[in-house]
């Protein structure tokens, strides 16, 4: 079990809240590192399925990672309300592209359920739980697990 259930049930965590497809998410804000407009990416020959391609942020290459193609979801056009979400991934920065990115939240620790096995078609392994606020569920993504350990690898060459 991750971080999150080992926090005191009177704890409150801080979440950027996003959808991609109908779905909403959520991951720690200390991971994010900023979130940007979508901009040109250049794609890369040969890069992981998911990745998009890279971009230039500031100077720095950053490779892009599709959260629909992640998910197995139908891939779509950005529009004006797609966003890339700039994260460190164990020492690597990387981007997820998501439709939209909704707020950010604090919700309580215990208001958080380990995850179902199967959670909307996604697989439940770099889920970290569900989270219940009033009439919506959260799914908290677990960064440290959401890239395979190849596909991280393929990233780190960027």
């Amino acid at each position: 079990m991750s971080d999150l259930h080992q926090k005191s049930d009177h704890s409150l965590l801080q979440l950027v809240t996003f959808r991609v497809a109908s779905e909403e998410f959520g991951i720690d804000i200390l991971s994010v590192q900023e979130i940007i407009r979508t901009m040109e990416i250049t794609k890369v020959p040969r890069a992981p399925m998911i990745v998009e391609g890279v971009i230039n942020l500031r100077g720095k290459v950053i490779p892009i990672v599709g959260l629909r193609k992640k998910f197995g979801l139908e891939v779509k056009p950005y529009d004006s309300k797609t966003r890339i979400i700039v994260v460190d991934l164990r020492g690597t920065v990387v981007g997820f592209v998501v439709d939209e990115v909704s707020e950010v939240l604090r919700i309580p620790s215990s208001t958080v359920e380990p995850p179902p096995a199967i959670v909307s078609g996604i697989d439940s392994e770099y889920i970290d739980g569900v989270g219940k606020i009033e009439d919506r569920l959260l799914i908290l993504l677990d960064l440290d697990r959401l890239l395979t350990r190849d596909e991280q690898q393929g990233l780190s060459g960027f």
